[in-house]
């Protein structure tokens, strides 16, 4: 097999104006024209509204290039597309190949007889996305969120280019991945599915090959035992991590592993990876060749009956584990803007803050290769849903036939991943379509059914058998029977945000696990500077509510800083509040959830990151600056995390002018080990005042088993000021201090902190923090806004505390706590 890349010389124009520019494939509209001085930033102000204009217009996208002898003289040669965005016309040398209309496929055309030697070119014409969805509307209306523009189900393109609740309206176009001509000859690999059977210190891999040949036009299968397909045979070799080889065979019924070295997810071991090379052959000559790396695992989902309903848990290796990440939306509206180098770098810090899972969410794509590379590196297992989201879809046969082709590029491109966890129908559809929601056609609700519990199953159990599938993204499993039932299944809560309830409300449910829920907060001022003029910084400006496209939201947000914080006295200090207010609100269902391990199994954020600079959910913003959830995040999924369940004002009566009643104070707090080993642990409280000086401690031993939580005994605390008092608790391991924390009995607002009178200095990678008292949500930033620590937004008791400073310089410091929220 011979393959030419098609990736240059590649010019476009807006049609109509006869302006062709230079081009970069792969690549987008908005890049192209970004790149040659034609438009504004998108990203700035309002100008999203000038950019989805242009979308308005047709494209044409136009190279040429040369064919050597190796390729032409091949029997079979196709022109392949890795991704068009997304309605198209391809035409070689004039001729029409064919039309195309869903970015989520791959698409092949034969074109041996149309090559030249020399001067061949390649034309893609790329029609109005907006047009598209418009008219198709107008014809026969079908329904979908309504933060997106209408149409937007009838293209099959991600979802939230056409805006979401954190994202813009920028459909952009483009093509968007590779472009190759493969030049084969006799046939050609369509697929290889690998099979593991684990036991007695050995895993077994069994290949099933698929072949494309010539002659027959179609796709044939190597039987389990056949030795030969058509004067066809198959070669099959595996190394270990280090590259020594631990197999070789022709045409094997299995390939025997011995002393496996297991892939783990984070946490939980190692992520040793194994690489394995298939040929296909024609006597002694290569045909074709197949390489990927997998990880020896089994994964599943664990769904058995219990005492409160149905488990659902991962389970790794026999191993259920509790499931710690976050939600993972398209990392940039403008596609070619995302290199591998970017997604390792914001999945490492995924990792670094001890995420164990991503989930990939319905709205946006299937991530590229690079994606899945580094979740197989870094350990995070990752839930796939396909690219279905909040709306209904009409089912015809050509829909029918396109989605297939979709599910089955996507699944044969992704199975063999070790991180793969599931795959999953929807992102919410069950759940809204059961309420009746976006339907006006009964049509519509058994087309539902059709999709996702007959078409997608099938497409699966030919093509990846091993993967857990799970209907929807709420469900109970699937036929509308409760989706996001408490007991069963997953969970999306949107009560604390959505439904305006406090953050307590998390306390009054045991999820079994909870793929969604979030509470938003605005970035970083460094960030809004990089879409606004001084005067767009007030949260309620023009600007800073077309960056907000949860309506209502900085409203929203500031209803909840009423609940918990004074009023800020300026812009930074607003956006300040609004993460600390963010990162207490996940912690506190976090922490509820970690404590009830076994019967909640999996606590999934959303979300991870932003596509655009927004106030959103994420927790890290588009600038990739950590907010204060992110660093909150690092300290409650840790492996081993102490955390305290309180009872004060706000588990009770929070009205400052309710009849007087006694405020009943205690503290119980709980170990969460969700390590493979045993922990011996000593924990330390202490009831302090506002000065932090020790009115009372105590300590307890604590032997926590693996993959566990543990209570300790309650503490009463009716002797503490309800508004001047606080605990400080503590976990050590071997005299280190691996976790801690600190409570109040009362909304931080309403607490009579003492200046702590904060400072921080730096000596080479270390800064060093005093306080005179009790501070709270300690942040430290440096004048660029630029610099990672190992921890941040912390709380601290009078003393000193050393910090290391991971990315950046300690240029122009500063230093701030809830006390200077006022």
């Amino acid at each position: 097999m011979q393959i030419q890349k098609l990736n240059e010389n590649w010019q476009m124009c807006i049609n109509g104006t006869g302006e062709f520019l230079p081009a970069a494939v792969p690549g987008s509209v908005y890049q192209d024209l970004l790149d040659n001085g034609r438009m504004e930033d998108p990203y700035y102000r309002d100008n999203e509204l000038k950019a989805l204009k242009i979308m308005d217009n047709d494209f044409t996208y136009v190279t040429r290039f040369d064919v050597p002898e190796a390729i032409r003289g091949r029997e079979s040669v196709l022109l392949h597309f890795d991704g068009i965005d997304t309605i198209g016309d391809v035409f070689l040398n004039g001729t029409l190949l064919g039309s195309v209309k869903n970015m989520h496929r791959t698409w092949e055309f034969p074109v041996k007889e149309l090559l030249l030697a020399a001067g061949n070119e390649l034309k893609v014409v790329l029609h109005s996305p907006t047009r598209f969805i418009r008219e198709a509307y107008e014809e026969r209306p079908v329904e979908g969120s309504s933060d997106a523009m209408k149409g937007f189900p009838y293209l099959r393109k991600a979802h939230c280019m056409f805006g979401w609740d954190w994202g813009p309206r920028l459909p952009d176009a483009g093509i968007w991945r590779d472009v190759d001509l493969i030049g084969f000859d006799t046939a050609r690999l369509d697929g290889v599915y690998l099979s593991q059977e684990h036991g007695d210190g050995r895993v077994s891999l069994k290949a099933r090959i698929d072949v494309d040949v010539l002659k027959e036009n179609h796709s044939c299968r190597f039987g389990r035992e056949e030795k030969e397909l058509q004067g066809l045979t198959w070669r099959m070799k595996v190394a270990d991590p280090e590259g020594n080889v631990v197999f070789e065979g022709l045409c094997p019924e299995e390939a025997v592993i011995e002393n496996p070295r297991l892939w783990w997810p984070n946490g939980y071991g190692s992520q040793p990876l194994y690489q394995v090379d298939v040929a296909l052959l024609k006597e002694d000559r290569v045909l074709d060749t197949w390489r990927r790396r997998i990880g020896l695992r089994t994964m599943t989902v664990h769904t058995g009956k219990d005492e409160y309903g149905e488990q659902f848990a991962h389970e790794v290796n026999g191993v259920r584990i509790f499931a710690m990440g976050a939600d993972y939306i398209p990392e940039d509206n403008i596609l070619p803007r995302v290199k591998p180098e970017r997604t390792y770098d914001l999945l490492k810090q995924a990792r670094d803050a001890n995420f164990n899972c991503i989930r990939v969410w319905g709205g946006g794509n299937y991530p590229y290769d690079g994606f899945w590379d580094a979740c197989d590196e870094l350990g995070l297992v990752v839930w796939e849903d396909f690219m279905f989201a909040c709306a209904v879809y009409d089912l015809t046969e050509e829909f029918e036939q396109d989605i297939t082709a979709e599910f089955i590029d996507n699944i044969k491109r992704i199975r063999h991943h070790a991180c793969l966890g599931l795959w999953c129908g929807n992102n919410e559809m069950e759940m809204f379509v059961n309420q009746g929601q976006w339907v006006t056609r009964p049509k519509e609700k058994s087309d539902y059914v059709k999709m996702y519990e007959y078409i997608l199953p099938k497409v699966l159990r030919e093509y990846d058998p091993n993967t857990f599938y799970w209907p929807a993204s709420p469900s109970s499993g699937g036929a509308f029977d409760e989706p996001n039932d408490e007991n069963r299944g997953d969970v999306h809560y949107w009560d604390v945000w959505h439904g305006n309830k406090p953050i307590t409300e998390y306390r009054k449910f045991f999820f079994r696990y909870v793929s969604e829920f979030g509470f938003q907060s605005f970035p970083s001022l460094k960030t809004v500077e990089t879409f606004t003029e001084p005067e767009d910084r007030n949260i309620f400006s023009y600007v800073m509510e077309k960056h907000q496209r949860n309506q209502s939201a900085n409203g929203k947000i500031m209803n909840y800083m009423e609940q918990t914080f004074l009023y800020p006295n300026d812009f930074d200090t607003t956006l300040y509040a609004s993460q600390l207010l963010q990162a207490e609100a996940i912690r506190y269902g976090v922490e509820h959830f970690r404590r009830n391990r076994g019967r909640c199994m999996g606590t999934v954020i959303w979300q991870l990151n932003d596509c655009w600079p927004v106030a959103s959910w994420a927790s890290i913003d588009y600038c990739g600056r950590w907010k204060a959830l992110h660093y909150y995040a690092k300290r409650f999924f840790a492996p081993v995390m102490l955390s305290c369940a309180e009872e004060g004002i706000l588990t009770q009566d929070t009205n400052p002018n309710a009849e007087p009643y006694e405020v009943k104070k205690s503290i119980r707090l709980c170990v969460a080990n969700e390590t493979m080993e045993e922990q011996r642990l000593l924990v330390k409280w202490a009831l302090r005042n506002s000065k932090s000086e020790i009115l009372r401690e105590g300590e307890d031993e604590v032997t926590a088993a693996p993959l566990s939580s543990v209570w300790l005994t309650e503490q009463d605390c009716m002797d503490a000021d309800t508004y001047g008092d606080y605990v400080s608790y503590d976990c050590y391991r071997d005299g280190q201090l691996i976790s801690g924390g600190c409570v109040i009995f009362c909304a931080p607002k309403h607490y009579r902190f003492t200046d702590p009178k904060l400072t921080v200095t730096a000596e080479g990678d270390v800064l060093t923090v005093k306080s005179v008292a009790y501070a709270r949500g300690v942040e430290i930033t440096n004048e660029a806004d630029d610099m990672l620590l190992d921890d941040n937004y912390f709380d601290m008791s009078a003393g000193e505390r050393k910090i290391r400073i991971l990315k950046g310089s300690p240029d122009g410091l500063k230093i701030r706590s809830v006390y200077n929220i006022r």
